[in-house]
């Protein structure tokens, strides 16, 4: 399986080693990122949100202040009782209750504050988050439809899903919880300060011996954890990548008995995720029982001086009782922030994820945006065509030919000789490094991409059908067609038939993986698109390989009436089905080393009469 994949990923380009994701090809996991920066795009990306969060931050600040001051209201409440005590104590008096219970009534009101000011920024937070990742994902959508295919040629499927998903899930919880958890934590811990200091000074001192302690610790957590948690988000995207591919090609995996190369893939990218993800869970889930511990050792020496300035009349009980609540409190906030540093740091290595992709470089800007005309001639000429995906390992090296209006032209070629490749650059896919290549005359490159694919029609060996109706999957080539429009393509393909009697007929739906229709009539089903589509020219790249020797020759029939007047290219491994060809380019390492009429390549002897003679044999003998 990773022989294939390793294949498979040498004809696209890939070098060994060279995968990476967007914006960091073959850039190894530990390496530093610029977490700075990636905050600061984030926050710079939030900016149409800029008013709201400052509003829940007040909010949220509010919340915190407001219950900071309970602790304090409830040492008035211990005063009052212990002062009526000790009156009783002295038959001057009692407890007066009906302060005490003001006092209470007061502590329930302010904690009512504080929940309906929690809930109010949980409830606009949540709305701030949605719409974020919802304008988030809208982006990273439309930008896989501007982004080169040079763009996917280093980065798997998965890993642009993992992006679109798991890492936008990490910026919306952040945004959910985290910020509004960051401000509340901060706003407390500056209360708290505030109210111990009124409290004791001293007492405040003491208890502030814990701070360095913990910001030393937390400081290294965040240090240590931070690689851990990049390198988590990487292997999920991995993990993700070798999913998609497995399920996706399900049926290829049982039929060679790959399930124990699939599953020691899987594994293998399993427990780089489980190791990665352990260690930044881990360390992240430190920082808060250590500094827990640190703030007991606080909490202790507080509790001995607190008795000893009580016994000096220094403080109330109340006062003790209120600044022990404070000192008891106060590693909540610390380790709430400690928590949002290590919450912080997952969230920079996922917008570092994000933002590469948004920020990777788009199909350039066309030079012009005058299309060729309503109908184009079909004039196409290939003028020393040199093409790579990588530059330094050309594909196409000197490719040069003219092909006039309404001629079939075949391109034959052993297996590599980069016969889809030319049909990629005929459609700018990818542009030549140089060379050029001309449609009626002019500059493909003078076009803009959309009005120069627009003339042509397209019907691949790999078949691309989406989950909807078969009607809806015809349409597609021509989305305003008619019913009868889409029924007459589907005639003209020898596919009416078959769909007819499927459940529910041109209604029927295809399911996500299209494996509820055959081979050959998914092959069917895009070639009626393509029909629909009346395009000027025609590419079709082993358009009849799925498909049985009966309905090859009826498909056969239909797309010679449709190449009739239109200029096609036929790329074909069945030499059979390319003999009435006007002009036959054989390939070989990117270059034509033959051209010309089926007969005279026959007759010439050379590499395409090898190629035809070897495969009758092989025919002969099946």
């Amino acid at each position: 399986m990773a022989e294939r994949t390793e294949k498979r990923e040498e004809q696209r380009g890939i070098r060994p080693g060279q995968r990476g994701g967007f914006g960091q090809p073959g850039r190894p996991a530990e390496k530093a990122k610029d977490f700075k920066g990636s905050m600061r795009q984030f926050l710079s990306y939030l900016g149409p949100e800029k008013a709201v969060i400052i509003f829940v931050c007040i909010v949220a600040a509010g919340a915190s202040t407001i219950a900071v001051l309970a602790p304090r209201i409830l040492g008035g409440a211990t005063d009052e009782i212990f002062s009526g005590i000790m009156l009783a104590m002295n038959g001057a008096g009692g407890i007066a209750f009906d302060r005490v219970g003001a006092i209470l009534l007061q502590l329930v009101a302010i904690q009512s504050v504080s929940i309906l000011l929690s809930y109010a920024q949980g409830f606009i937070m949540a709305g701030v988050s949605m719409r974020v990742t919802y304008r988030m994902r809208e982006q990273m959508s439309a930008k896989i439809h501007k982004l080169p295919l040079q763009s996917f040629d280093k980065t798997t499927h998965g890993d642009v899903l993992s992006r679109i998903t798991n890492d936008v899930d990490t910026i919306s919880n952040t945004l959910h919880s985290g910020i509004s958890q960051i401000i509340m934590s901060a706003a407390a811990l500056v209360g708290i300060i505030v109210m111990m200091l009124m409290i004791s000074p001293l007492l405040t001192l003491v208890a502030m011996i814990i701070l360095p302690m913990s910001s030393i610790v937390i400081t290294a957590i965040i240090k240590k954890s931070q690689k851990h948690f990049r390198a988590q988000q990487k292997s999920l995207g991995s993990l993700n990548g070798h999913i998609e591919e497995m399920f996706s090609n399900h049926a290829v995996v049982k039929a060679f008995n790959g399930e124990r190369a699939s599953i020691e893939a899987f594994d293998v990218h399993n427990k780089e995720l489980y190791k990665a993800g352990w260690k930044a869970q881990f360390l992240s889930g430190l920082s808060m029982p250590i500094v827990g511990i640190i703030s007991n050792f606080g909490y202790v020496a507080v509790v001995f001086t607190g008795g000893l300035l009580a016994m000096g009349g220094a403080i109330t009980i109340g006062g003790i009782q209120a600044f022990i609540q404070y000192t008891r409190q106060f590693g909540w906030p610390v380790a709430q922030l400690a928590g949002a540093a290590g919450m912080l740091q997952q969230t920079a290595a996922a917008a570092e994820r994000v933002f590469a992709f948004l920020n990777e470089k788009e199909e350039p800007a066309e030079a012009r945006k005058d299309g060729p005309a309503a109908r184009a001639q079909g004039q196409v000429t290939f003028e020393a065509a040199r093409f790579g995906y990588d530059p330094e390992a050309p594909v196409i090296k000197n490719f040069s030919a003219r092909v006039e209006p309404g001629q079939k032209i075949a391109i034959v070629g052993r297996t590599g000789a980069g016969k889809t490749t030319i049909v990629k650059l005929l459609m700018r896919f990818y542009d030549l490094d140089s060379g050029k290549i001309l449609l009626d005359g002019m500059d493909a490159r003078s076009y803009a991409r959309d009005d120069l694919r627009s003339h042509f029609g397209m019907v691949l060996q790999d078949t691309w059908l989406f989950s909807g109706s078969i009607a809806d999957n015809i349409r597609y080539g021509k989305l305003g067609a008619s019913d009868e429009e889409v029924v007459n393509a589907a005639k003209s393909a020898q596919a009416d038939h078959f769909i007819r009697v499927m459940p529910d007929g041109y209604q029927m739906t295809i399911n996500e993986e299209a494996d509820n229709i055959s081979a050959g009539q998914k092959q069917l089903l895009t070639i009626a698109r393509t029909i629909l589509a009346d395009p000027d020219i025609l590419i079709l790249d082993e358009a009849t390989s799925n498909v049985d020797t009966r309905t090859e020759v009826l498909i056969q029939r239909a797309m010679d009436n449709l190449m009739k007047g239109r200029t096609s290219f036929v790329i074909a491994h069945r030499l059979s089905t390319i003999r009435s060809a006007d002009l036959i380019l054989v390939m070989e390492n990117g270059d034509i080393i033959e051209q010309g009429a089926h007969e005279q390549l026959l007759a010439k002897g050379g590499a395409y009469a090898t190629l035809y003679n070897s495969q009758f044999d092989v025919d002969s003998n099946a």
